[in-house]
């Protein structure tokens, strides 16, 4: 592993990487720390100005239909973009562009009922928006009179030296104080915050105008709705004040339903007052890039001077890697070169790693290409050879009946038709090895019962081995096998006929057949001369030939056994061979089960 190609780009790839992580992650540490710093204090403070500004309209509003103007506003100021949508992500309104997708999680939900506190700090422990008090709220009636009461009021304190103003509180009551108006007095949350009001001795106090109609109207329904979830706890009722405050009528638990009763009940109560929750989306505006980072004089020559050295050290690594890699890429190429111009004997040095894997296969592939070569130039030679024999033979005795040397009986054209018979089994034989070669062989396969294909094959042989002296058998189990019975049979009987052609008079022959382990197993044995251990990888190369005399009696054509090899193997099979010199010989053909 140490040695090869992918380890060292790999080495230097991560050498290189932690480099300019190092730098990047100093220099972004040293310059941009601080206004990032910055930029997200910016980013929250106008994020939570949004979402209190929208939880305020919302608080307000019965609905979201005229929000976008608010928005849209909104938007203008913070420079971020700003959408809102319904929970099942129906939009309302968008800063953005039409059709400018939506990030994929929501900043906040804005829903004035159930604030969420991921961008809002000042929600009441009842999480319901302090601004929702519609049904609380004066109407314009009572406020008109309210307020010319509190000016009045107002103007007398002014008159005395006071610094007041006029407050409206959240439910539009008027009310004449001293305190600033985003000051809060302290204590529990309530339906509206008292404040001190002041007085002097030439100004009476402000006359209480007390609970108003719609206020009492609303009190009493929210009592309603209160003392409607107690009665099922067994908690005695209670009474509201409008302060929120209430009193106990009855008995106390331990565990004091009370205060979730008051905040369910204000919530059902205020629903139909304020806008329904909506999802709040705050994105940066624009084409979406962050607020970019302004970075001083120093800080841009710190980033050049690292961006230098990182790329003087990319550069050198890599020309020492394309050095190493280029050089037996040369050594590959030349070789290629070579063999292209005739050179079989091409080689190069293999080493260690992918190239040196790369420079064995190159030489595999240049000796098989040689190999290829020696045994098309022996095929040829073959070939010619087993032509020119017959060819020979029936042009001889043609010129001789020509010349009038020979007589054309009828033992002189039995003869030439046995030349030519040879001649036609030797092109067919090699027609069908280049069928195979070229992957057109056409294949029909079905079940096949083994026993009758066997005693077929035997039958046609019978008379062969009767007239040399040998006894022709057949074994078989009944099973099937999965094959094309024409193919088959000439398989079987080409080995049939390559054991009758070597077994001596007196020998017998045998065809099996029996099944093992989900296949067939066919077997032609004999008892003939048997073939050496060396020669036994042999059998199924094209040409060869147990007896190199090539006579008729034993030569063949030296294709047979190929031919069988061929076909099994062409239907999912093998052909294996096991020899015993002067014991004989047993090929054998396994193939799937039908």
């Amino acid at each position: 592993m140490r040695h090869g190609l992918l380890a060292r780009m790999l080495l230097a790839t991560v050498s290189v990487a932690l480099v300019s992580i190092g730098a990047t992650a100093w220099l972004a540490t040293r310059n941009t720390s601080g206004a990032i710093r910055q930029q997200q204090g910016r980013t929250l403070s106008d994020d939570a100005r949004i979402n209190d500004t929208l939880l305020g309209y919302a608080a307000t509003h019965p609905s979201w239909s005229g929000v976008t103007g608010t928005v849209q506003n909104l938007a203008r100021t913070t420079g971020r973009r700003i959408a809102l949508t319904t929970e099942n992500r129906e939009p309302i309104t968008d800063s953005a562009r039409p059709g400018t997708h939506l990030p994929v999680r929501a900043s906040a939900v804005v829903d004035p009922l159930r604030v969420d506190v991921t961008l809002s700090s000042g929600a009441s422990g009842t999480r319901i928006d302090q601004r929702a008090v519609a049904p609380f709220g004066v109407s314009t009636t009572e406020r008109a009179q309210l307020t010319k009461d509190a000016e009045k009021h107002a103007a007398c304190l002014r008159r005395d030296g006071q610094d007041v103003r006029i407050v409206y509180g959240l439910s539009g009551r008027p009310t004449v104080q001293t305190l600033a108006p985003d000051e809060q007095a302290p204590g529990p949350p309530r339906l509206m915050t008292p404040v001190p009001v002041p007085t002097t001795i030439n100004c009476p106090p402000l006359r209480d105008p007390g609970t108003t109609r719609d206020e009492m109207t609303a009190l009493q329904s929210l009592n309603e709705r209160v003392n409607e979830c107690l009665k099922p706890t067994g908690s005695g009722p209670i009474t509201l004040n409008l302060d929120g405050s209430w009193d106990y009528l009855g008995r106390v638990l331990p565990d004091d339903p009370v205060p979730d009763c008051v905040s369910g009940a204000r919530r059902a109560q205020l629903k139909p007052f304020v806008a329904p929750a909506a999802l709040l989306f705050i994105g940066d505006a624009g084409d979406g890039a962050a607020p970019g980072v302004r970075l001083t004089a120093a800080g841009v020559s710190r980033i050049v001077a690292a961006t230098g050295i990182v790329l003087a050290l990319a550069v050198g690594v890599s020309a020492f890697l394309a050095t190493r890699l280029v050089r037996p890429i040369h050594a590959l190429t030349a070789a290629a070169q070579r063999m292209r111009d005739g050179d079989r004997t091409a080689r190069v040095r293999a080493g260690d790693g992918e190239l040196g894997r790369l420079g064995a296969a190159f030489n595999d592939m240049s000796e098989h290409l040689a190999s290829a070569e020696r045994q098309r130039k022996e095929m040829i030679s073959d070939v010619s050879h087993e032509l020119r024999t017959p060819l020979s033979n029936v042009r001889g005795w043609l010129e001789a009946v020509h010349d009038g040397v020979a007589e054309l009986d009828p033992a002189l054209v039995a003869s030439l038709i046995e030349e030519m018979l040879l001649l036609q089994h030797i092109v067919d034989d090699l027609q069908q090895l280049a069928l195979a070669d070229a992957g057109r062989l056409r294949l029909r396969p079905e079940p096949v019962p083994v026993a009758d294909l066997l005693d077929q094959t035997a039958t046609a042989h019978r008379a062969q081995a009767e007239a040399a002296g040998l006894r022709l058998t057949v074994r078989a189990d009944d099973i099937d096998v999965l094959a094309d019975p024409v193919r088959l049979r000439q398989a079987v009987g080409n080995l049939t006929a390559n054991a009758l052609r070597y077994t001596p008079r007196g020998g017998a022959v045998e065809l099996r057949a029996h099944a093992a382990d989900g296949t067939v197993l066919i077997e032609v044995a004999d008892t003939g001369t048997g073939i050496d251990a060396e020669a036994l990888p042999h059998v199924f190369d094209r040409f060869w030939r147990a007896d190199k005399s090539r006579n008729r009696r034993t030569g063949g054509s030296g294709l047979g056994l190929a031919i069988v090899r061929t076909l099994t193997e062409a239907q999912g099979g093998t052909a294996t061979a096991t020899s015993e010199p002067g014991e004989g010989t047993t090929f054998t053909l396994r193939l799937p089960a039908g």
